[in-house]
Parts: structure tokens; sequence; C-alpha cells
């Protein structure tokens, strides 16, 4: 499955048993069983490509994920006095996957899960750019999403097949030498949680 969605083209047998160093009649009893499960597909061309029962393992797997994530955000939120969030790659676009509000600000962002944004905009996109690079290090934005908030985040780093950052957005500036570590420490917590 990781082979075929690496291949946004798709793979004939052939090309998939040959990659992989196995027969093709290994690949075919495997795809009979993958296209069974609706985990792959044959398209119009008989190549292999993913299937829609992926996307049924994607949604379970997305409310593990927040769970795991919600106490260290909690605890992120609660020492930084600002909103905490969990936001995860979808093609182009970050989507926030969870978000925890601080319990004892007076004013806080209102951030909502499921929120959307180009992944090149905002702090929380741009340190899932830098994951992909594997840099380690936080970025920071100053209103790129919203006028007057301020974002520092940093990316989950070390969780195969997960492309996230771990950030908080405040309604003032944020100290990136005081932030910045608090955040690195909560991808790195999230990161332990979920392998």
């Amino acid at each position: 499955m990781h082979l075929i969605a690496d291949t946004p083209p798709g793979l004939s047998v052939t090309e998939a048993a040959e990659r992989l160093g196995v027969g093709r009649a290994v690949v075919y009893r495997l795809v009979a069983t993958l296209i069974e499960h609706r985990m792959i597909r044959r398209d119009a061309g008989g190549r292999l490509r993913l299937g829609a029962g992926v996307l049924h393992l994607a949604s379970r797997a997305q409310p593990l994920i927040a769970d795991a994530a919600r106490p260290v955000l909690r605890r992120l939120a609660e020492a930084v006095g600002a909103t905490s969030h969990l936001t995860v790659a979808d093609g182009g676009e970050a989507v926030a996957l969870a978000v925890v509000e601080p319990s004892w600000t007076a004013f806080h962002v209102a951030y909502r899960a499921g929120s959307r944004h180009p992944l090149d905009l905002g702090a929380g996109g741009r340190a899932i750019a830098a994951g992909r690079r594997h840099e380690t290090g936080w970025q920071a934005s100053t209103g790129e999403l919203e006028s007057g908030a301020y974002g520092i985040a940093a990316p989950v780093i070390g969780v195969e097949g997960l492309e996230a950052s771990v950030g908080v957005i405040a309604l003032a500036p944020l100290d990136p030498t005081a932030v910045g570590p608090q955040v690195l420490a909560a991808a790195a917590a999230i990161s332990r949680a979920l392998n």
C-alpha cells in the first residue's frame, strides 16, 4: 500500500512485483485481498491505486491522534496562556485536528477544530513544510491567517505517515525565545505519544 501511495500514477502488477522483489503471483494474491477490502483498486487502465477503504482507516485514525495529543495541548495552552493546536497536512492545506483553549485567560483566540488554511500560511502550516524538509525548529507568524493573531509552531517529527505541527495562537505577540522551546517540547511529547 505504501508503494502504491508513493506512486501517484499507479502501478501495474509487474511493476509492483519488480519494486517489491517478489513474484507476480505474490502480488496478485495481495492485490486480491486488498481490493476485497477496498484498500486498493484498479483504474480503467488496470493500474493499482489506493482505494476508498483507506479513507475509512484515516477517519478512524484522526480521533486517536487527537486524543493522544490533547493532554499535551492542554499543558501547552495552560503554560503559555494561548490557544494550542495540532495541525495536520491535507494535500495543500493545513487542517486543525485538535484545539485546546487556555482556561485562565480573560481573552484568547477561538480556533475551531476542522479549520483549514493554505499550507504555506501561518506558523502551523509552515512548520509542517519545515518538517518535510527535516527542519526541526519552530516557525513564527504574525497576522497571516487573522489580523492581530500571533503564532508559533513546530513540526511533529518521527511519526510515520503523519505530517503535523503543534503550535499556539495568541492575541498578543509571543516571545519566540520563551515560547518556541515549549512548543518544541510539546511536539516531541506528541511524537512520543503516537509512537
